[in-house]
């Protein structure tokens, strides 16, 4: 029987992985930097700002529309914020969503806080929640079998379909 390669390539991870110490190296926590650098909201993919938080667009998504919501100052913990920040966070997860059903017609979400390094923080002293729009049938499987995404939009062309979206409401 011949062998045949199994090898399905995702070259965007080798991007990730690199810009991880890059971001370090250049601005300390990336979310910081996007927090205090409200200028170039667009080339980061800020879609917008509220209070003490912020909503972007993840650079390197699980699927579609995953977007993360940050709270703009440096705190890593649940129990930094205050209970009115977290009532922000919430309200602004909830207006991503909508957005989100919206635009992309996500059926489902997961939406969540990965709260220190074992528990999946890739940035585990600024927190965020992560959404993750999800749809009936969609391609999660390749994650599993493939260990690659296949995310079927360009984050910019997404960028403006949402920021005109949010606009018209």
């Amino acid at each position: 029987m011949a062998e045949f390669n199994r090898n399905i390539w995702a070259p965007w991870r080798m991007e990730y992985i690199r810009s991880l110490d890059q971001d370090v190296e250049e601005h300390g926590c990336f979310l910081c930097h996007y927090w205090e650098t409200p200028h170039l909201d667009r080339e980061h993919h800020v879609l917008w700002r509220s209070g003490s938080a912020f909503v972007m667009m993840n650079r390197f998504p699980y699927s579609n529309g995953h977007l993360l919501v940050a709270h703009g100052p440096h705190r890593g913990e649940l129990g930094d914020i205050s209970d009115d920040d977290m009532a922000l966070l919430a309200r602004l997860i909830r207006e991503s969503t909508a957005l989100l059903r919206r635009v992309v017609r996500a059926q489902g979400f997961n939406v969540g806080f990965n709260v220190g390094q074992c528990a999946g923080a890739g940035l585990p002293d600024h927190l965020h929640a992560h959404i993750v729009p999800r749809w009936g049938g969609d391609t999660n499987f390749m994650a599993v079998l493939g260990d690659c995404r296949v995310v079927p939009d360009s984050l910019d062309a997404l960028y403006t379909e949402l920021t005109a979206a949010r606009g018209a409401t």
